[in-house]
């Protein structure tokens, strides 16, 4: 695939999604940036503020096999991952896949799910595979998780271990909408649910091969190290317990290509790395408790860090 028509694809898309959910442009991009990268995705915020809507616009707009799964406490790994049910007939055990063979799958409020039940999430995430009896089954490509948590209430919530975090590529916040998005929702009758009525613009085999194409972007050797430097540079900084795992700057290489191909490009640049340092970094960080206390925050430090980092300079385009 041309990466032309790769961006005409990937603009059908964004058009399709800003058609039902209003105000959110940087949102959009980066979860068609985290789609692009083969990445996971975790929203974070309040209730109502659109969250599930645009999961579901990104799903529909892609086609392919799109599953819901509403987390509490009760939710058992069998119920994402399927079971094994003895059949008399055929005197053997049938595979009944769970919602998880799918290749967009919402875990909505997934911190309400045990721990155990998490847990069964962290094969799918980073092997793309599920085990059920002994037995492995793969999962659809692509594979791209969307869950999205409740940041205030904490009664029956479970907190992500941090392995699963490391397992994100993203995370982040939608906010509130602005004044004139907010008017439009309010004007426009069933705008709330209209991403039920959005059509498939993009097939899965499409959305593989942009995933291809965005393997090859140039990652420049000096752009590498500057990424590298950030990685280490957050291990060693004083706000720091835990700093970024070599997988996390595994992930902001890939997010960097995605997003330098989003952006109509063959390479990346510093600026690619910066703007996706905070969306990919920011949650694999732990901080000192009185860091905390003085104030600091995750984001504070990664944009301190980028701060101080030297730019490389001098690139070919």
């Amino acid at each position: 695939m041309e990466q032309q028509t790769a961006m005409q694809i990937l603009d059908r898309i964004r058009r399709n999604v800003e058609s039902c959910i209003y105000g959110k442009t940087d949102e959009i991009a980066w979860m068609l940036t985290a789609i692009v990268a083969g990445g996971h995705v975790l929203i974070e915020d309040v209730p109502g503020t659109g969250k599930t809507q645009l999961v579901k616009a990104i799903s529909q707009s892609i086609g392919g096999v799109f599953h819901r799964i509403q987390c509490n406490p009760d939710l058992l790994p069998t119920d994402i991952t399927g079971v094994s049910i003895y059949h008399p007939k055929e005197e053997q055990f049938v595979f009944r896949p769970g919602p998880i063979m799918a290749n967009m799958l919402l875990a909505d409020e997934i911190n309400r799910a045990t721990t155990k039940t998490q847990s069964a999430l962290l094969e799918a995430m980073e092997e793309r595979c599920v085990s059920v009896d002994g037995v492995t089954y793969a999962l659809p490509k692509p594979f791209v998780l969307f869950a999205t948590q409740n940041p205030i209430e904490f009664e029956g919530t479970y907190s992500l271990p941090e392995a699963q975090l490391d397992r994100f590529l993203m995370k982040f916040s939608l906010g509130y909408p602005d004044e004139a998005s907010e008017r439009r929702l309010i004007m426009e009758p069933g705008a709330g649910r209209s991403a039920d009525r959005l059509t498939a613009v993009a097939s899965v085999e499409e959305i593989v091969e942009i995933q291809r194409l965005a393997e090859q972007v140039h990652l420049d050797q000096s752009v590498a190290d500057y990424l590298l430097s950030l990685i280490r540079t957050t291990r060693s900084h004083p706000a720091v317990l835990l700093g970024a795992s070599p997988r996390a700057g595994v992930a902001l290489a890939a997010a960097s290509k995605a997003y330098a191909l989003l952006q109509r490009r063959s390479f990346v640049l510093p600026d690619d790395v910066k703007a996706m340092a905070p969306l990919v970094l920011a949650h694999r960080l732990h901080l000192r408790s009185e860091a905390r206390m003085q104030g600091a925050t995750e984001t504070g430090v990664l944009q301190e860090v980028l701060r101080l980092l030297p730019v490389p300079v001098g690139l070919e385009r």
